[in-house]
């Protein structure tokens, strides 16, 4: 059966994202095949272009695959920062014109346009919006128009590069039918091989599969996907906020200037704060530091960074916030740290490291955690040693 989802969901995605900004900054890599990643050997890519695609290059392979592959790909190391800018230009076109968006990731939005057929017409609208994007960004962007977020975002994928399809309600199960089961959003490596395995290649076979035996096998996922694979997702789009945030702060019940507490305790929140984003799939735009001295005076600094969810990234930005915001040498009561400007997008660590060892090392400790508790492992930076009548409040937002 396919769900009777009344809504309008468009998803729009910026084709190639980092490479279109790339291009924009450098018209003579137009049409040309260009990696984006760590420069050596042992580095990863995080992103190509089409002409590179066609050779078998693919974001997260090993540079040095990618370079056999396609010998004559120029190999960009990329720039966040550039990104992380384009990306927000975009978002800010959107947020001019769309009456409920969320943005997903740096690259995708989704809108809900439900009941604008009334007044302009759906298509006609999201397209406008499409090419008022392109006007004023100059990136190539692809949407797909459809009942809900799933179907959309697999209509997004089989209109690029740089194009637009609507599915209506009643396309919904023809359009599916035919499409591997790789195109399910949510389906990795892992269960597509498990389905492959059970005889299971394309979405009209899945629809054909109990979900009960769905759920045997893959547990609440597995229904979920089977949900998909039947046009199923009532998912709502969530409202974009930049006041998005997740936060913690530590009160002393004894006033300090312990520096090296103060450092450690800072690294340790930070550290926390990052491991926490990793484990939600987020990444962080804005960090905020806040002290309180002892007469209750309140002082916060922020900095808008890069898209990011990295410890020694984060860390060293908060190490630089305080040291501008601790310019009194007076007695501290507080301390905090927040991350906000929050997207949803997994990022691979430091896209850009020359080498894949600080990615690895990422990996190694946060599936540690996910085993032992956050605590389980920490830097030896991190590890405040005096602990006296410490209170800590760590608030999601």
């Amino acid at each position: 059966m396919i769900g009777t989802d009344s809504r309008t969901i468009a998803h729009l995605d910026l084709d190639t994202f980092f490479v279109s900004v790339e291009r924009l900054r450098d018209t003579q890599l137009n049409n040309k095949p260009i990696i984006i990643g760590g420069l050596s050997d042992r580095g990863v890519v995080a992103s190509c272009s089409y002409e590179t695609r066609y050779f078998g290059v693919h974001a997260g392979m090993p540079m040095k695959m990618a370079r056999q592959l396609c010998s004559e790909a120029m190999v960009l190391r990329g720039d966040m920062e550039a990104y992380s800018n384009y990306s927000n230009l975009v978002t800010q076109v959107i947020a001019d014109k769309a009456p409920l968006y969320e943005k997903a990731s740096i690259d995708e939005h989704y809108l809900d346009v439900s009941g604008m057929d009334k007044f302009f017409g759906t298509w006609k609208w999201t397209s406008e919006l499409r090419d008022t994007i392109i006007k004023e960004t100059g990136l190539p962007i692809s949407f797909g128009l459809s009942v809900n977020k799933t179907v959309s975002k697999i209509a997004t994928g089989q209109a690029k590069p740089n194009g637009k399809l609507q599915v209506a309600q009643e396309k919904v199960k023809p359009f599916l039918a035919p499409l591997s089961i790789r195109k399910i959003p949510g389906v990795g490596q892992k269960n597509y091989q498990l389905l492959r395995n059970m005889g299971i290649p394309t979405i009209e076979v899945l629809t054909m599969i109990p979900v009960e035996l769905m759920q045997k096998v893959l547990g609440k996922e597995g229904i979920h996907i089977w949900e998909k694979a039947n046009g199923i997702d009532r998912t709502p789009v969530i409202p974009y906020t930049e006041q998005k945030s997740i936060s913690t702060e530590q009160t002393f019940a004894t006033d300090t200037t312990d520096l090296n507490m103060l450092n450690s305790l800072l690294v340790s929140m930070t550290e926390g704060l990052a491991f926490e984003l990793r484990k939600q799939g987020k990444l962080t735009g804005c960090i905020t530091v806040k002290i309180r001295y002892a007469n209750f005076d309140t002082h916060t600094q922020q900095l808008s960074i890069p898209y990011n969810a990295s410890d020694h990234i984060l860390i060293g930005k908060a190490k630089e916030l305080f040291r501008k915001l601790y310019n009194r040498r007076m007695l501290i009561r507080l301390l905090g740290v927040r991350l906000s400007n929050l997207v949803q997008g997994f990022q691979q660590i430091d896209l850009f490291e020359d080498t894949a060892q600080m990615a690895t090392l990422y990996q190694a400790m946060d599936k540690i955690r996910h085993r032992y508790g956050e605590t389980a492992v920490k830097r030896a930076v991190g590890v405040v040693s005096d602990t006296r009548h410490k209170t800590q409040d760590t608030r999601l937002f």
